[in-house]
């Protein structure tokens, strides 16, 4: 794995960390710091990435060449570097529950210089793919247990983001895939209809349709907008009849008022004696036009989720920082305005009824009645187990959404469960701040 894929600051530090021996175990936590005002929770994802980086984290020949001869490195720091491996181990909450501000997604423990240098890589991939799942979560929420379908590879940024987004909507619960390449890679269900350029490809809607219809018996939704929708539901009703078509039936919409056009098209297909046919929609979705939809009692099955679900339209990142909570034994934090940190190493213990979590010292014994959040992932630099299937992690997302207070799951204005911690670690807080002040003057 690339260990370029990193910041130039990061590899600064090691090389001065390594110059001076400074090779004692530190922890690193990282977490969000606050959530965005529309969300009431976040899903952890992007921990997986991480473990397959860290296995295979080295400096090939190349690399070493490049940092010597266009970054000015020493001959010492390259040869350090040549050496580099991680050894650490890693305690994350796995992909799929559910988390919330403040609490450690993963904390890191290792020789500082290792545990510093992989600072970038875990931001980026805890950061996107938290927000992604997250996103997606709300869709499905939204849905009320209506299909949801991930459209959005066309319009994601960037190709592996496209992968991604497949992986993760399916792990919060959508039902299918477009993108071919995810579907096959995952073992995801793979879904798509026409675009308007087939059937203006043909004379007719009728004749679009009765073609694709003899071409892919198994794939039968018919879009019908590309002209006048409620005349396409009726073209898509004659090719049916015409065919005889039975099965697995359905029309698309993808423009206009979806909420009066589904009724209208559930209208003339029950009139044609077509009460099984789907209706699925699509269109610029997200979770708020999708509740209004469901709310409005719109007859739909199935929503095609595209642009503002992969891009996570309306807040497309979230305040993740990855930060030093103890180095030599020593437990340290930040005291900088709007950004201080809590010192130690930490974990978040549950109860599920009622639900509330409580932030807490690493060591410290579960309080009655909860569970440990974090587990131990890597152990002396490596996996404790393979990539769990996507199965298990969407059973521990559905697990934690049923768990969650009302408010957490809101849309709108959502509200999520508050956070506390252990006497322990306020303590620790409390004597780490008045020793830092103490030592500043």
């Amino acid at each position: 794995m690339n260990a370029l894929l990193t910041d130039l600051y990061e590899l600064n530090m090691v090389a001065s960390y390594l110059r001076r021996r400074m090779t004692a175990s530190a922890t690193f936590s990282l977490f969000v710091r606050r959530l965005p005002a529309t969300r009431g929770f976040i899903v952890a994802a992007g921990v997986e990435s991480c473990l397959d980086f860290l296995e295979q984290l080295r400096f090939e020949e190349d690399d070493l060449r490049y940092m010597r001869e266009v970054l000015g490195f020493t001959a010492g720091d390259v040869e350090a570097f040549r050496r580099f491996r991680f050894t650490g181990e890693v305690w994350a909450i796995p992909e799929g529950r559910i988390a919330f501000a403040s609490e450690p997604l993963l904390e890191v423990t290792a020789p500082l210089p290792e545990a510093q240098l992989i600072e970038t890589f875990l931001l980026n991939r805890v950061t996107f793919e938290s927000t992604i799942a997250s996103k997606a979560a709300r869709c499905v929420i939204a849905a009320a247990g209506r299909d949801a379908v991930d459209f959005s590879f066309r319009r994601t940024q960037g190709i592996e983001a496209g992968i991604d987004v497949a992986r993760l909507s399916a792990m919060v619960g959508f039902a299918a895939t477009s993108n071919v390449e995810a579907a096959k890679r995952f073992g995801l269900v793979a879904a798509g209809t026409m675009a308007h350029s087939y059937v203006e490809a043909f004379r007719s809607e009728v004749e679009a349709f009765k073609a694709f219809a003899q071409d892919f018996p198994g794939r039968v939704t018919f879009l019908v907008d590309t002209y006048d929708t409620v005349e396409g539901v009726k073209a898509a009703i004659a090719a049916i009849q015409q065919l005889r078509l039975e099965g697995r039936l359905g029309v698309r919409l993808d423009s206009g008022d979806l909420a009066e056009l589904s009724k209208k098209a559930r209208r003339l297909l029950d009139r044609a004696g077509l009460e099984h046919a789907r209706i699925f929609v699509s269109g610029s979705l997200d979770e708020l036009a999708i509740d209004d939809l469901v709310r409005g009692g719109a007859p739909i099955d199935s929503f095609g989720v595209g642009t503002k679900m992969g891009v996570s339209a309306d807040y497309p990142y979230l305040d993740s920082a990855y930060k030093l909570v103890r180095y030599q034994d020593r437990p340290v934090m930040k005291l900088s305005r709007d950004k201080v940190t809590a010192p130690g190493r930490k974990q978040v213990f549950r109860r599920i009824r009622p639900f509330s979590d409580v932030l807490g010292l690493h060591e410290e014994l579960p309080p009655t009645g909860r569970e440990r959040l974090l587990e131990p992932l890597v152990t002396k630099g490596r996996r404790r187990s393979s990539r769990p299937p996507l199965s298990q992690s969407r059973a521990l997302f559905e697990a934690d959404l049923a768990a969650i207070p009302p408010g957490a799951r809101e849309l709108r204005v959502p509200k999520p469960p508050p956070v506390r911690s252990t006497d322990a670690l306020r303590k620790l807080t409390t004597e780490t701040r008045n020793r830092l002040m103490s030592e500043l003057g």
